[in-house]
């Protein structure tokens, strides 16, 4: 995550390019504001949450160091504002505990190097730098990136978990260690059969559905504690959610037997870290209230669209992206109209004898 155009992680409207201090001082909120979902990922799915994170966190600081050399500017200001870091958590805890070290390498490279630093660097990037590095692992690699871990606690072997890790582990290996997550397997169920059947079923391992709802209400309980700070206003979440929930409805009211329910979406999944720490990205969501009601909603919609009618289990990160991309031009046209003018200003305007 890192500071852009005019977007800002507060409501009261702080500018792209503020102060290293407040940047990094927005960016450690972030950071505490996850520690609830981290700790509880680590409590249900492992030390390999941990590895994750603190290798992609390294890694990108380092990277992020690397790119700053190359183009000759001061690295401690800006390794220091932890945009870096952040990105790195983020794509961490986004990706199966215990990613092997070259995944999440490859995930880092296209985060800080491609999406970040390509762009100008700090405050230039139109794409989420995390999410352009997931997106890129899932295309790229879908098979390890289904590898998810049962919730088996904090009582696995760290050996394996380490050798996993390292990438030392055999295909065979792997898939014993590992299983779906909800919406991977209810994706997968087929057609033929319904919902109900599937559930009763009991196709995932104990407790993984309790695992994941615990994960989700540990990120809104994060994501509640920034918004009681005004590090992120309320309008991006609260859009996108409802959007999700609203749609999801829609659907589950019109076909139960084949759609899931909306609290499977909302609390089985990724919904809530997309709609508090990668929505709300300063750097590329939409700026203006309206702009932002509009690029949350959105987003929440081609989420539920994408998982009922794409290839995809999980669509935060190309919902995300694919909102990324139109950022810009819905605060071009919601931007408030100042006082006096028939229209929003919009850049520099020459005066009317200068105009040609």
């Amino acid at each position: 995550m890192s500071m852009m155009h005019a977007s800002s992680h507060a409501d009261t409207g702080l500018a792209s390019r503020t102060t290293p201090p407040d940047t990094a001082r927005l960016m450690r909120w972030v950071l505490l504001a996850m520690l609830p979902g981290i700790g509880v990922m680590t409590w249900h799915f492992g030390i390999g949450v941990l590895t994750n994170i603190i290798f992609s966190g390294l890694l990108g600081m380092g990277l992020e160091a690397l790119m700053l050399r190359l183009r000759k500017r001061s690295i401690r200001p800006v390794l220091s504002d932890h945009s870096a870091l952040l990105s790195g958590v983020l794509l961490g805890v986004s990706l199966p505990p215990a990613s092997p070290w070259w995944l999440i390498g490859v995930g880092m490279i296209a985060a800080v190097v491609i999406a970040k630093h390509l762009y100008g660097g700090l405050g230039h990037n139109p794409f989420n730098p995390a999410m352009v590095g997931y997106a890129l692992l899932l295309v790229s690699f879908p098979t390890q990136m289904t590898l998810w871990s049962p919730p088996t606690g904090m009582g696995e072997d760290v050996f394996a978990t380490l050798r996993q890790f390292m990438g030392m582990m055999s295909a065979t290996e792997l898939d014993a260690l590992s299983g779906a997550t909800p919406l991977d397997a209810f994706k997968h169920k087929g057609e033929a059969l319904m919902a109900s059947e599937f559930w009763a079923a009991n196709p995932l391992p104990p407790g993984t559905l309790l695992a994941w709802q615990h994960v989700a209400l540990a990120w809104l309980a994060g994501g509640i504690l920034l918004l009681y700070k005004r590090i992120i206003s309320w309008h991006i979440p609260l859009a996108m959610l409802g959007s999700m929930l609203a749609l999801a409805t829609l659907l589950y009211a019109g076909d139960p037997s084949h759609h899931g329910s909306p609290a499977f979406h909302l609390f089985t999944s990724g919904a809530m870290l997309g709609a508090f720490f990668i929505a709300t990205d300063p750097v590329s969501a939409a700026t203006s209230r309206k702009g932002k009601l509009i690029y949350g909603a959105a987003i929440g919609l081609l989420v539920i669209l994408l998982r009922t009618y794409g290839a995809y289990p999980d669509a935060v990160a190309f919902s995300v992206l694919l909102m990324n991309l139109a950022a810009p031009l819905l605060d071009y046209y919601s931007d408030p109209r100042p006082l006096g003018h028939s229209a929003p200003t919009r850049g520099y305007q020459l005066p009317p004898e200068d105009r040609s």
